[in-house]
């Protein structure tokens, strides 16, 4: 499914597409793709809101098996199980990426982005940013682990909390959804906050200890959040939720205006900071936590001739879980 001009997602502007099978290059391997789980950014590509190559094949939650292996590839093999995640390539050789801060390589790529992605039958993937998959898991369970999974797990880190800590979750789609398991299982008390009931109940079942609008008090204050919803009014709303000292992570590639508010909500050492792609460290302590808790993924299936519906669904935060394209017939 190809993006050959940008639009808005109600005028379906993937189209199927026939293209010569991608051949791996030195280092790289070719994926027969089994599952690609839809991302937010998908639709900020589709858009037109975050700029890509075009055309370009979207989608970067690839999960599938190793068919053939480029030159130079000695740690994988034909038949391997394997990911490939948002991050495409880095440098290798500027300050971030020599202090293991690859994600912020001002010379990355990205899949779909820059390279085509997993909205495919096949794709080719730089093997230093592949993936194993972890074991008991399908490759729709495990697609949605490769970027939702592994940026939520991120921007928990970067919001600080500690074992045990309230925990405040802003938007809760694809990635939360698979945050709250790793925060339950650091004994924390999460809070969330949405729009939408279904998703409430759903952040209820999975042991949220409360679930209610951003407008809504909860009756504590938090000691970190991260918002997962593109939008800037979420910034004010969670700030006046944290405790002194707290921290905000927002992860978000594209979001609209953060309005002005008063000093009053950042006072008390309170912080906001930006969520930006990940590092391979964090793929790869997130899917052993996966394998460990393990973590589950509740997904939506769609044909990937239904890409258009799919990313249209998360465009309207329809999705309960995670939006999953199957290539066939589940294993």
């Amino acid at each position: 499914m190809r993006l050959d001009r940008t639009g808005q997602m109600e005028t379906f502007p993937l189209r199927e597409s026939e293209m010569p099978e991608p051949q791996p290059g030195p280092g790289e391997i070719l994926i027969d793709v089994d599952a690609c789980a839809v991302c937010r950014t998908d639709v900020h590509i589709a858009e037109g809101e975050v700029p890509a190559r075009l055309p370009i094949v979207p989608g970067h939650q690839a999960a599938g098996r190793i068919a053939r292996v480029g030159a130079r590839v000695e740690d994988f093999q034909e038949g391997d199980r394997v990911g490939m995640g948002w991050m495409a390539s880095a440098c290798a050789v500027c300050s971030f990426c020599r202090t293991g801060l690859e994600n912020l390589c001002e010379d990355a790529t990205f899949t779909g982005r820059d390279r085509d992605g997993g909205f495919a039958e096949r794709m080719t993937a730089r093997s230093e940013w592949v993936y194993r998959l972890p074991e008991g898991f399908s490759a729709a369970e495990a697609a949605p682990l490769l970027c939702a999974g592994i940026i939520g797990y991120r921007s928990l880190r970067l919001s600080g909390i500690e074992p045990g800590g309230r925990l405040g979750l802003f938007g809760f789609g694809a990635s939360a959804h698979l945050a709250i398991q790793v925060a339950l299982d650091w004994r924390c008390e999460v809070f969330v906050f949405t729009r939408q009931e279904d998703h409430r109940q759903l952040a209820l079942r999975m042991g949220a200890v409360w679930a209610g609008a951003a407008e809504d008090d909860p009756g504590a204050l938090l000691d970190a959040a991260v918002t997962f919803a593109p939008a800037g009014a979420l910034v004010p709303a969670a700030l006046s939720r944290l405790s002194r000292g707290g921290t905000l992570a927002v992860n978000a590639i594209h979001m609209s205006p953060i309005p002005s508010f008063d000093y009053e909500k950042l006072a008390g050492e309170r912080a906001v900071r930006s969520v930006m792609n990940s590092t391979r460290r964090d793929g790869d302590e997130f899917l052993a936590l996966a394998e460990r808790i393990p973590i589950r993924a509740a997904t939506e299936l769609s044909r990937l001739e239904e890409a258009n519906e799919a990313l249209l669904s998360v465009k309207r935060a329809s999705v309960r879980g995670a939006a999953v394209l199957a290539m066939r017939p589940p294993e």
